[in-house]
């Protein structure tokens, strides 16, 4: 299809097809509807502690999304499957599709394979390698383990308050986003440590935080999270640009998570609690229940409240007696390693324009090499806001450009020189 030739009349036909999806999805929050109460976290904890402790009685509200579902088939049969923006919103639908048959079937075994449908499962090979998701997430922990035994890293230091955190990201957020306020609250009501919107960043009250999870929270939280939601409430066609649609966990949380590492603030914690969570989710599908789980995140040092959280993310919506998990969090992984292959491509074929075109609104990293030729006509507007990091292309290329090359580097016969090398040494000194 030649997309110059059709000019502005598809765009037109294309917004209003994305304006109706975007009618017909509103008030639909997938990760809202499977949240847990605060409550039911004091509940759990004061039952362990007296030791008396049994699985969490939660209570999800459902409702009929059949008419949703009429509408987006009725947008999906309307759109083009050969046009960018047809094949665009067809996809988009489709994953909308999928999200409504989840929240129809909230607390039962079934949510799973919706689950699974949406972000993958454990087992899932990484992109551009025979190795999977829970090899990796191993691979991580492993290492974590090896550094904590010794006296190789400090440990992070949780000694600021939610109120202190709230004062710091508030600052710098006000400062970067000139053109829209985003508020940064403590809520008592949390249950993770921190969660973000457009225009909201929670922090969970009568917690601790670390001078990484600060960087953290800033660069994933509000630099992209936040960043490419705003940016997509900017677009004047594809206003869906703006939503969350679940086709586009994998790379809005690899970009976020990209962002902690190009930036220096990712901690190999951080990355063991990433990893974690792959582990766990393949534990609860092998038959642990939740206490099961809680007891691994607290065997792997985690505090109570934080275990809590940890395993309500993998228990999100489904029965709490194994067999079943919400399997959102094996994309973590998955998604960085996509977004960095991603990037490093896009500097070796001098297309880095495509990277800064991913935080023009939530879209999947296809969808910003698919939709190309709609920026380069102004139907998709650049992104008004792009983290420093990305604006600094030079230093980022550097970065890249060190890791393109460092990938030739075989570890194992570097290992196995330092190693000889080593010894060596060890002879030489005893002789000396």
């Amino acid at each position: 299809m030649d997309i110059a030739a059709t000019g502005n009349t598809d765009s037109t036909y294309y917004a209003t097809l994305d304006r109706r999806l975007v009618a017909a999805v509103k008030g639909i929050h997938l990760l809202a509807s499977v949240s847990w109460p605060a409550a039911a976290q004091q509940q759990f904890l004061q039952d362990w502690r007296r030791g008396n402790a049994s699985l969490p009685s939660i209570v999800y509200t459902t409702h009929d999304y059949s008419a949703t579902r009429a509408e987006l088939a009725s947008i999906h049969t309307a759109c083009d499957a050969q046009h960018p923006l047809g094949d665009y919103l067809r996809r988009t639908i489709s994953s909308w599709r999928i999200a409504t048959e989840l929240l129809e079937n909230l607390g039962s075994a079934k949510v799973t394979d919706y689950s699974i449908r949406l972000y993958g499962k454990p087992g899932d090979a990484l992109p551009g390698s025979e190795v999977n998701n829970v090899d990796a997430a191993r691979h991580f922990i492993s290492v974590a383990h090896e550094l904590g035994e010794g006296d190789l890293i400090d440990q992070a230091e949780y000694h600021l308050s939610a109120e202190q955190v709230q004062a710091t990201l508030q600052k710098q957020i006000d400062a970067f986003f000139v053109h829209h306020k985003i508020s940064v609250v403590v809520d008592p009501d949390l249950v993770s440590k921190a969660a973000a919107g457009p225009t909201r960043i929670r922090l969970r009250s009568a917690t601790e935080f670390s001078e990484y999870d600060v960087h953290q929270l800033l660069e994933h939280e509000a630099f992209v999270h936040s960043l490419t939601a705003l940016n997509g409430r900017e677009q004047p066609v594809l206003s869906s640009l703006a939503r969350n649609s679940p086709r586009i966990t994998a790379t809005q949380e690899g970009l976020a998570t990209f962002a902690e590492l190009i930036t220096g603030q990712i901690d190999i914690e951080r990355m063991q609690r990433i990893s974690l969570r792959i582990v766990a989710i393949d534990m609860a599908l092998r038959g642990a229940d939740f206490i099961e789980v809680f007891k691994f995140f607290l065997g792997e040092g985690q505090s109570e409240q934080d275990g809590f959280s940890s395993a309500m993310r993998v228990f999100r919506g489904v029965p709490l007696t194994g067999g079943a998990a919400f399997t959102k969090d094996t994309v973590y992984l998955h998604g960085l390693l996509s977004v960095h292959t991603y990037f490093r491509l896009a500097l070796k074929h001098r297309r880095f324009h495509v990277c800064r075109n991913l935080f023009a609104g939530k879209m999947t990293l296809m969808d910003a090499l698919r939709l190309e030729p709609f920026f380069e006509d102004g139907t998709i507007k650049a992104p008004l806001y792009v983290p420093h990091w990305l604006s600094r292309a030079r230093g980022l290329a550097g970065q890249l450009a060190f890791s393109l090359f460092a990938n030739r580097i075989r570890m194992d016969r570097v290992e196995q020189e330092f190693l000889a090398r080593r010894g060596n040494l060890a002879e030489t000194a005893e002789e000396a």
